[in-house]
């Protein structure tokens, strides 16, 4: 392969990299501020304090997807002062307050070391987490979520279960998306070496499940 096919590969990788990191923080950000500006919309009436609760969530929402998007855009730019965001623990836990107050009460279960993990297998890993967790909002109507997150000597795995009604039907009033989810999903699974698998659970629900192996030394 010549060095100018290389440096084009090397590029479009690059792209699609961006392209999945402004999907998965856009789509959870926007999918989250919808709910909770439909909840609002339907208790100002009757419950005011209601409504001021969901306001204040959609700011704090906001605010955590500009802060996301403006480190992406950071990097980029190599602007001086910038850093790529870390993925710990902190990060994942704060993912699943924001989910169940958005509606989806989502439990965190995590037996592996996210602080120390390599950079980009913890950033594939939340995620993988998030769009997961984007479709729940979007497409499983009221359902509860389980988040699993383990570690072995050689990769983490990643397993997101809902008990809602799952992408492959109609929730009570569905979200649309971009379709290129759960495409983005396996695509950060495949390219650490990894991989990604879906399916309907037989009780309800949908089932997301990811390994990431970490990088030999």
């Amino acid at each position: 392969m010549s060095v100018s096919a290389t440096v084009v590969d090397d590029l479009a990788a690059e792209r699609l990299s961006i392209a999945r990191e402004l999907h998965d923080v856009i789509s959870y950000g926007f999918a989250t501020i919808s709910l909770q500006a439909g909840a609002a919309a339907h208790v100002a009436e009757q419950k005011p304090q209601a409504a001021v609760d969901a306001l204040r969530e959609i700011k704090h929402v906001s605010k955590e997807a500009l802060e996301e998007l403006r480190a992406i855009l950071g990097v980029l730019r190599q602007s001086p002062g910038s850093r790529a965001a870390s993925f710990g623990r902190d990060r994942f836990e704060a993912l699943a307050e924001n989910t169940t107050r958005a509606g989806a009460p989502t439990r965190l279960e995590v037996s592996a070391q996210l602080d120390e993990i390599p950079e980009e297998v913890a950033r594939a890993a939340f995620r993988i987490v998030q769009e997961a967790l984007t479709n729940v909002l979007r497409h499983a109507g009221r359902a509860s979520v389980s988040v699993t997150i383990t570690q072995t000597p050689d990769h983490l795995a990643v397993r997101v279960e809902d008990d809602g009604v799952g992408p492959a039907a109609p929730a009570e009033h569905p979200s649309p998306g971009s379709g290129l989810g759960l495409v983005g999903m396996r695509e950060r699974a495949v390219a650490l070496g990894g991989d990604l698998v879906t399916h309907e659970r037989r009780e309800g629900g949908f089932c997301v499940s990811a390994y990431i192996p970490f990088p030999a030394s």
